[in-house]
């Protein structure tokens, strides 16, 4: 008999947080256990799980109701910080047993995650005093609480058929047409798409744009004469569900992603990927870009190091970038190398689960 977990999240304009709950939510079921998913704005799982039954053992809830509700599960997880509605926080004081509170924090590969991973927040005052909250941080290294990765996930993979799958994308049957490459775009706007394009057009490519920004840009271009029309060519993607983003991301040769759940995933696709982190107005995703860097291109060859910093660090605006991208194998075996050394260490759900059961 699996554990009662109250999972909150408040949905941001980019569906970076949902994606991530909705993930977790997902995971836990499918391990056992039973999931409350707290949500003021529910209207993303419309597309983000289309195709799929609502998944035994996940209630989706709306944030207001929490204010009344008089259950509190065994382990209440606050995502990113949202702050739990204070009367829920009320009920938790008044239970016999008080459940496992965890603050699940954003993902980054800067120092501090392994120093605060685990700490306890005692609370002395509020209506949460006497208990105690949990921070977890996701992470990259062994002393992190890793990252969310499905039992089977790889091995679903290694059975995917990228040729089948993009002739039945919605009614569009892409077809990869001789010597092309495919790469998939989603991105916040950039002003550095229109040189990724001229360098994308430098040989065959088909590129997959998902809704949003960027998409918008490269209509705008279009329709302004500015997009580049010899050797790239491109397509419009809808929204697509998790599992068929996971799809595209295994179908293609070149995968530009944005936030952390796309990140994330685009790391087990075992692809060659682009970065595009958040920009903030402090200039603090400079640094929270250079860690991950430093991580991921630790035993690199130094000219693909070179080439793959520059590039990332040009799309993000942080240097000027000379147009050059790193040569597509070499990319490729990086990731690869990249991705066992993540396999190597327990995923998020499963050290999530450890702790949880830890105190039941």
């Amino acid at each position: 008999m699996g554990l009662n977990w109250d999972i909150f999240c408040r949905v941001i304009d980019n569906f970076g947080d949902i994606g991530v709950a909705w993930r977790l939510a997902r995971d836990l079921t499918e391990r056992g256990e039973t999931v409350r998913l707290w949500l003021d704005d529910a209207s993303a799982l419309q597309w983000m799980a289309a195709g799929e039954a609502m998944p035994a053992g996940i209630s989706v809830r709306r944030w207001e109701d929490s204010l009344n509700e008089a259950e509190v599960g065994d382990v209440v997880i606050e995502t990113f910080g949202c702050e739990l509605p204070e009367p829920f926080v009320a009920r938790m004081v008044t239970c016999i047993k008080p459940p496992r509170w965890i603050n699940l924090e954003y993902l980054s590969a800067e120092p501090y995650v392994e120093r605060s991973h685990g700490l306890s927040s005692p609370q002395f005052s509020g209506p949460g005093r006497g208990l105690t909250k949990q921070f977890f941080y996701p992470g990259f290294t062994a002393r992190t609480g890793g990252l969310l990765r499905e039992p089977g996930l790889l091995a679903e993979q290694s059975r995917f058929d990228a040729q089948a799958w993009l002739a039945r994308l919605g009614d569009r049957q892409i077809e990869r047409r001789p010597g092309e490459r495919i790469v998939s775009l989603f991105a916040y706007a950039n002003p550095a798409l229109p040189d990724l394009l001229a360098a994308l057009a430098t040989e065959p490519t088909l590129l997959l744009v998902c809704p949003g920004a960027a998409q918008a840009q490269l209509f705008e271009l279009q329709c302004t004469q500015k997009l580049p029309t010899a050797n790239l060519r491109w397509q419009a993607l809808p929204y697509l569900s998790q599992p068929e983003y996971d799809c595209l991301l295994w179908a293609c040769d070149l995968n530009f992603v944005r936030g952390e759940d796309s990140f994330v995933r685009a790391q087990w696709a075992g692809r060659p990927f682009v970065w595009q982190i958040y920009p903030q107005h402090d200039g603090a995703h400079g640094p929270k870009l250079e860690a991950f860097l430093a991580l991921y291109l630790a035993d690199c060859d130094a000219d693909l190091a070179q080439q793959t910093g520059s590039l990332w660090r040009g799309w993000n605006g942080l240097v000027t970038w000379d147009g050059a991208l790193p040569e597509l194998s070499a990319s490729g075996a990086q990731a690869l190398k990249w991705r066992e050394h993540l396999t190597s260490q327990l995923d998020l759900t499963t050290q999530l689960l450890g702790l949880a059961y830890k105190s039941s």
